[in-house]
Parts: structure tokens; sequence; C-alpha cells
């Protein structure tokens, strides 16, 4: 079980994104957060885990993942659930159905057309359409600044990762369900399923949000956080 140490934030970023994603949670733990970027870390999510396991030094952990980075905190979970305090996962798919045409047609994407062509085309289109240009933009913006390289890395450690459904009903530490009312990947539907099937989960549907809830949506994130950090302490 955790122990009362003092709480640490650790951050997990989605596709095709990078750890400044959650320049708006940075603050929620002045001085106990990290957010590493994940794609110089290996080439799967149980090698991303292990090595954010090293960035941060306490013991008990509030992990929050987005997309991918939910599949990576499910990784430091298995890991080590002992230092899991509770985990936060946004728009994650604990399932994986292997699709290996859709994982070629995405690497084939971005080998044929540039960052912001394939942004357009893969990433874009999960933003709600109540989410401003501006937000868009800003996502756009950190997406152009990752190395095509690696963002294929990211694509294939999301396409090889363990399916991990059946592990949060084994999970004793709270598990909560983040989710855009507007996501299609993987959507209100799964995101309740997943939330209902661990011991102590809760889902939290976000009105007029996609995707990427820390950007479109920060201010119902960090009240979210900020809430559950305090039943933690």
């Amino acid at each position: 079980m955790t122990t009362k140490e003092n709480l640490e934030l650790l951050f997990l970023h989605a596709l095709p994104l990078d750890g400044s994603m959650w320049a708006g949670q940075r603050q929620l733990l002045p001085g106990s957060t990290y957010a590493p970027t994940l794609y110089p870390l290996g080439d799967s999510v149980e090698a991303w885990a292990a090595a954010a396991l090293k960035t941060v030094k306490g013991g008990r952990l509030v992990v929050v993942g987005s997309s991918v980075g939910g599949s990576c905190a499910l990784e430091l979970a298995v890991a080590a659930p002992d230092r899991i305090a509770a985990l936060v996962l946004i728009g994650t798919k604990a399932e994986r159905r292997p699709n290996p045409d859709l994982h070629a047609s995405i690497l084939q994407t971005l080998q044929e057309n540039n960052l912001e062509e394939a942004w357009n085309v893969l990433w874009a289109p999960l933003f709600s359409r109540s989410a401003s240009a501006r937000v868009i933009g800003d996502a756009k913006r950190i997406m152009l600044r990752q190395s095509p390289p690696d963002i294929a890395r990211g694509v294939t450690a999301f396409h090889s990762r363990p399916s991990r459904d059946q592990f949060l009903s084994t999970l004793r530490c709270p598990v909560i369900v983040v989710t855009g009312a507007d996501d299609v990947a993987p959507g209100p539907a799964v995101s309740k399923a997943q939330a209902d099937c661990a011991q102590h989960g809760q889902l939290h549907v976000v009105p007029q949000c996609g995707h990427y809830v820390p950007l479109e949506r920060p201010e119902v994130l960090n009240s979210i956080l900020l809430e559950l950090i305090e039943t933690l302490r």
C-alpha cells in the first residue's frame, strides 16, 4: 500500500504532443510535478514507464496520462503498484485489439506527408468542434516541434502496447477516468465501462470537449485533479 509521503504528480502526454502539453497543470503541485517527453525514453510504453519512474523522487504518485500517456500510466501501475496513489486516465483505451492495417496506414501517412499534413489528417479531427482555433493552433505547434521518427515511434508504441482492460479491476487505488463528451477515441461509452470495472473508479465526462481534455478544457481537468489531491493528502 502507498505510504503517507508527500504526493507527486507525474503527467504523461498524448500523441503527437510532448510534455509541454501540461503547461496548464504544472502549478497544481509546485515543485512536485513531472512531465517528461516520452519519445526519447524507448520504443514501447513499458520502456517509457520504466524510464518515467526514474524521473520522480517520491513514493506516492498521482499518475495522469492522456491517450497513449494513459497506456503508459497503466504500465507504471503494473510495474510499481505500491507507489501509485491514484491513476487519472484521459481519453485512454486500456484494451488493445491489434490492428496492423491501421498501424501501417498511419505510418504510411507520416512517411508520405509532411507533419502539418499528417496533423490535418490524423489528429486535428480529434478535437471537438467547440475547441477554439487558438487551442488547436497551440497543439499543432507542439506537434510540429517533434521529429517524424519520434512521432512514428510513438505510434508504434501505442499500437504495440499490452492490453490492460483486465488489469483495471485489480487496482486498489482510485482510477479517475476522464473523457470529452465529443471524443471518439475511445469516447464516453468505453470510458464508462473502464470506470465501472475499476474497484474505485470514477467517470468524468467533460462537455463540449474532444480527445485532448488538458488542452480543450484545462479548467475542468484542474478542478478534478485538485479535488483528487485534496482527498489523498
